[in-house]
């Protein structure tokens, strides 16, 4: 298990820490568009800081390419940082060792993208961020799944903890998966098989019930004999949806699939649309949500639960009314959780805004901010950036 930086403040005072973080959020005319991500961090650091320690942040944002364009720079990011501490947090253009921050501040090294060296994972790179610091601390469990020299090399030049967040990540999902309170439901949406094949396979031998929807559920019901209309669907993974199904069966976890959807000719905002049962889909028409009859057989499946892993939305929840099941069973998912019933962590993907879509984020036990890293966690992976920090 990876060590706690907080479980280490009082070594910290007049220490310098490289504090690996994710601000790549979104930017709109010279400012953070969307600060969540560093609204998340913010308080750990300034635990990290109340210590004495001095911090020097390190992020990526875009991609750049190794070229230092003006519209990736993190200056934005610091111009957001200094407005919430209510003091001036410095921009470095280089990784100069002599620009330390005075004790209880912080700076920000710019883009770690400008420099090639950071996705190659190069030593001399890391070596030179290396020189910044005293002790190294991740805090970005969404960019923990790649081996690049800020999270990789870096941390083992240095003695390396986890950050604040990586801590509740891990502890939430571990809670999910590794010794959950059961019955175990998982929540699986999305449009494609494809890019849940690894956490489809893992999950059967994780959890006790499985409910499928989204795009990918059209897939499962074409393996159960069923024509999906002009439905989003994968003719090619339809023998491995089978096999997924059998698995399941085999290894005693229920796989739930919609008996029912609604249905349209058009993706579009006032779309002519109709409830139907699978099996009366016409060729023009396509799936797009989950219907009544399956919102409520999964409801009474998730009202048994203790614990809930959620990830995906359950249609194409950008446009009503195809937003029903995602808004529904997101709610039954917060409800029972407020109520202490049980434990929800979600992440991945369009999860986020998904849930913030339903109105349910603060809502849920934990809800990641990561995207590939957190569904390659629950896929039983070994992350780069997690795996380092307990060496």
């Amino acid at each position: 298990m990876a060590r706690s930086i907080l479980d280490n403040l009082e070594q910290l005072t007049g220490k310098t820490l490289l504090v690996r973080v994710d601000f790549n959020c979104p930017l709109a005319e010279g400012q953070v568009a969307d600060s969540t991500r560093i609204d998340r961090v913010l308080p750990g650091l300034k635990k990290l800081t109340d210590a004495g320690a001095r911090l020097v942040l390190l992020s990526h944002l875009g991609r750049p390419k190794g070229q230092r364009l003006p519209q990736f720079s993190l200056q934005p990011v610091c111009d957001y940082l200094s407005s919430a501490l209510g003091y001036s947090v410095p921009l470095l253009a280089e990784p100069v060792a002599a620009e330390r921050p005075a004790a209880g501040k912080i700076v920000m090294l710019e883009n770690l993208r400008f420099w090639p060296e950071e996705e190659a994972n190069d030593q001399g790179f890391a070596a030179r961020l290396a020189a910044l610091g005293d002790i190294y601390v991740n805090d970005a469990f969404s960019c923990a799944h790649r081996a690049h020299a800020s999270t990789d090399a870096l941390a083992r030049l240095l003695p390396a903890f986890a950050g604040p967040v990586m801590v509740t990540e891990l502890q939430a999902v571990g809670a999910a998966l590794e010794d959950p309170q059961r019955p175990v439901a998982a929540v699986v949406g999305g449009a494609k098989v494809s890019t849940k094949l690894d956490v489809l396979t893992h999950l059967i031998d994780k959890v006790d019930i499985l409910l499928l929807g989204g795009g990918m559920a059209n897939t499962f019901l074409a393996a159960k004999g069923m024509d999906m209309g002009a439905s989003l669907m994968e003719p090619d993974l339809i023998d491995t949806a089978a096999d997924i199904i059998a698995a399941a069966d085999k290894k005693g976890c229920k796989l739930m699939l919609p008996e029912d959807g609604l249905a349209a000719v058009e993706f579009k905002a006032g779309a002519a649309h109709r409830h139907i049962p699978n099996h009366a889909i016409l060729n023009a028409e396509m799936m797009l949500d989950i219907g009544p009859t399956a919102i409520s057989h999964y409801q009474e499946a998730l009202a048994g639960a203790r614990t809930v892993l959620w990830n995906g939305p359950m249609g194409a929840f950008e446009i009503a009314p195809f937003d029903r099941a995602t808004v529904a069973l997101a709610r039954t998912v917060a409800s029972a959780t407020q109520a202490g019933e049980l434990l929800s962590v979600a992440g991945g993907g369009d999860t986020v805004a998904a849930l913030n879509h339903a109105g349910v984020t603060e809502q849920f036990s934990y809800v990641s901010l990561a995207g590939g890293a957190f569904l390659e966690y629950i896929e039983g992976k070994t992350l780069p950036g997690v795996a380092v920090l307990a060496e």
